[in-house]
Parts: structure tokens; C-alpha cells; sequence
């Protein structure tokens, strides 16, 4: 029986692979709607989904490519409490990055965000993972303030 997988099935297949299965486990498989059945018709619909899909990963790197391109020219100033020679108390956080660029328009979720070691003065940058394939990098400063 050959059937068309929904979703990733362990020690089967992948989701939108068309497998050869034995006949009791691709009627399970359907059941469980995991699968539904290789016809003309079930062929058609996947390549149309995958086109659908395919088009919308284009356009989704395409927004990410120009986010990335708009957060180039960006440079965040945090004023920081410092004590003695200089040092830092404390450090920026992502959720801080995150909220200053929600004051400038540019709603970023900060788990995206690799804010690590920003606690001395002066510029860092600090990539963001846009999408698995585009990363940015924001400049962010810390000078010294009240």
C-alpha cells in the first residue's frame, strides 16, 4: 500500500514522503491520520501544498533579509551604573535589547536574540537569529550613566 505522510513518522518516513508501506500499518497509519492514501488526486494536493509552502519560506527570508539590513544600521545606547574602574554593575539583557527595539518599530521576540556577556563599556554586537537561515547582528553600546 503506498500512502503520503502527514507528519514524521519514527522509523518510517519524513512528513511529504510517499512510502510503500504493509497494508494493516498503512491503514493504521491513515487512521491515526499520520497518512492519507497515494492517489492522482492526494499527489496533486501535496505538490500544491509544497509550492504553497515553499513560496512562503521564500517570502518569509526575503522579510528577514530586509530586517537584517534595517538592524545593520541600528546602534542601542544603554546608560549603565558603573563603579570603580569602570566595571559594570550588573549586565544588558536580551529582554532589554528587545524592548528598545520595540520603541524603534521592530518587534523582535528576545529568545531570539544572543545577548551574552554584556556587562563592560563600549560596543558590542550581538547577533540575532532571524530565521534558521538569516542572522543579524545589532550593535549595542554601554556607556557610562546614572
Amino acid at each position: 500500500m503506498k500512502v503520503i505522510l502527514i507528519e514524521n513518522v519514527k522509523g518510517t518516513g519524513k512528513k511529504d514522503e510517499i512510502k510503500e508501506v504493509k497494508d494493516g500499518f498503512g491503514a493504521f497509519l491513515i487512521k491515526s491520520k499520520k497518512a492519507v492514501m497515494y492517489t492522482d488526486k492526494s499527489k496533486e494536493v501535496l505538490s500544491t501544498q509544497i509550492k504553497t509552502r515553499e513560496a512562503n519560506e521564500a517570502a518569509l527570508v526575503k522579510s528577514c533579509g530586509d530586517l537584517k539590513k534595517k538592524l545593520k544600521d541600528i546602534n542601542l545606547i544603554f546608560k549603565v551604573k558603573t563603579g570603580k574602574e569602570g566595571k559594570v554593575f550588573g549586565s544588558i539583557s536580551s529582554k532589554q535589547i528587545s524592548e528598545e527595539l520595540a520603541k524603534k518599530n521592530i518587534n523582535i521576540d528576545k529568545k531570539i536574540i544572543e545577548a551574552k556577556d554584556l556587562n563592560t563599556l563600549g560596543v558590542h554586537n550581538v547577533k540575532i537569529s532571524l530565521h534558521k537561515q538569516v542572522t543579524a547582528e545589532l550593535k549595542v553600546t554601554l556607556e557610562e550613566g546614572d
